[in-house]
């Protein structure tokens, strides 16, 4: 796991996106082929499925703004840290900077994919050779895979819990597992009168700051989507960093925090009554702060927990030491 000391998470106007084709998935034939063998398997058997548009996350790198020149930290391909959980963590050392917010931007390189990319690569049984390929190939062992970036949050309640919800043993991933809320933003969102299979990076040109606005707005959403919480309850999202889920082959997930004015057991109501994605969870958990701070993998609850929400405990931990 790479960290650096707890300062703060970052707020939207300090993160930023680069949009262009060259943060794409890289292509060869046999890869193409056999994407699209997956995806034809796939819908037969649940004809339901529909190919969206997701945003591709090539890497990020951190701009540390001091008095002099601009410091940039490169956060990609870091050393694993247990259990498929990998961090790129947004917090900085407080003994190298003064606590001024506008000290730090967050730059986001973003390409487009598809979740039917995402299927073919990433949750293939090809990833790792396709990890092997983009290592010699271009010295990225993610550049032939899919990897959607995803959004997901540790809410905080009014009295001080952290929510976990136990996903429905019907989800396609991570099934009967603890998770947190979260889901991803969506391109659509920035191109309503265009289908998912025409949204291309040159719509979405000139939009960086909407597509800001949709990863931290989407979380919300999902909060309350899955949680049932109104989203005039929640606070604007930190965003604490990204966790590598290396059970799906290092797919990336924004991980934020966010404060709810309910109360614990407000929220367990508002979530009994059932909302528009009940379905994809069967129960409602609450952590304490100090639980949350407790939790590690020697922890009866650490196996348990998904991945993703592992990652997002562990950018708790260290990035919200005073939240």
């Amino acid at each position: 796991m790479l960290h650096c000391d707890p300062l703060q998470a970052l707020g939207e106007h300090q993160i930023h996106v680069e949009i262009s084709d060259r943060f794409n998935r890289q292509s060869f034939p046999e890869i193409e082929q056999h994407i699209e063998a997956l995806w034809s398997d796939r819908v037969t058997k649940e004809p339901w499925l529909f190919n969206g548009a997701k945003f591709r996350l090539h890497s990020a790198v951190l701009s540390v703004m001091e008095k002099g020149p601009v410091a940039e930290q490169a956060v990609q391909n870091l050393p694993q840290c247990g259990e498929g959980d990998q961090l790129e963590s947004a917090d900085k050392s407080s003994d190298r900077l003064a606590k001024d917010e506008q000290s730090y931007v967050l730059t986001l390189q973003l390409g487009l994919t598809s979740y039917k990319d995402y299927l073919g690569t990433n949750w293939s049984r090809e990833a790792g050779n396709l990890q092997s390929h983009g290592q010699n190939e271009c010295a990225d062992p993610q550049a032939f895979l899919a990897q959607p970036l995803g959004v997901g949050a540790v809410m905080s309640t009014a009295d001080g819990d952290v929510v976990l919800l136990r996903r429905s043993q019907k989800v396609a991933e991570a099934a009967g597992l603890l998770d947190i809320p979260g889901g991803h933003p969506e391109p659509k969102m920035l191109c309503p009168e265009v289908s998912e299979e025409a949204i291309c990076v040159d719509l979405l040109q000139g939009k960086e700051r909407a597509v800001v606005s949709e990863i931290f707005s989407s979380v919300c959403a999902e909060i309350s989507d899955e949680v049932n919480v109104p989203v005039n309850s929640l606070s604007k999202p930190l965003f604490m960093g990204i966790a590598l889920n290396h059970t799906s082959a290092g797919r990336p997930s924004a991980e934020f925090y966010v404060r709810c004015t309910l109360t614990t057991d407000e929220v367990r109501d508002f979530y009994r009554r059932g909302g528009p994605e009940a379905h994809e969870s069967t129960d409602i958990l609450f952590l304490s702060r100090a639980k949350m701070f407790q939790l590690n993998e020697r922890s009866p609850l650490w196996s348990e927990m998904c991945p993703s929400a592992k990652g997002a405990v562990l950018l708790y931990q260290r990035v919200m030491p005073d939240y």
